[in-house]
């Protein structure tokens, strides 16, 4: 619950870009896109189809070029120790949310969040400026 609204949110604040490093397929991807109206809210989108599997850190690294975004001012959010993983060889802070596929504990994210409403903040606290 929250998500739509969140990444809607986070969309509107200037100094936000928002992109998707997904193990999914971009078949998949395309289809979530899609069904959630979500199309063009996404400045890089990199899918299994072309990385090495999570945890390696070819799509972050790729999305970052991409958007040409530093990794000191980017944030992972994730719900696997695959992604924190991920986020932490390419040296980007982590997101850990409180629902999802592995327990939080097990995350050991920069941050911890129990719902989207905590996402801003948590963004800020390790950018150092506003979402």
């Amino acid at each position: 619950d929250g998500a739509l609204e969140a990444l809607h949110r986070l969309q509107g604040h200037d100094h936000t870009v928002l992109a998707v490093a997904t193990g999914k397929s971009k078949r998949g991807l395309d289809r979530l896109i899609g069904q959630y109206g979500l199309t063009g809210m996404f400045v890089s989108q990199q899918v299994a189809d072309f990385h090495p599997s999570k945890p390696h850190p070819s799509m972050l690294l790729a999305a970052l070029a991409e958007t040409g975004i530093a990794a000191t001012r980017a944030v992972m959010i994730g719900d696997t120790t695959y992604d924190m993983d991920m986020a932490r060889a390419a040296k980007v802070a982590t997101i850990g949310v409180g629902w999802g596929y592995h327990a939080p504990a097990l995350l050991r994210a920069d941050r911890t969040i129990a719902d989207f409403a905590e996402l801003d903040a948590a963004i800020d606290a390790l950018t150092g400026e506003p979402a």
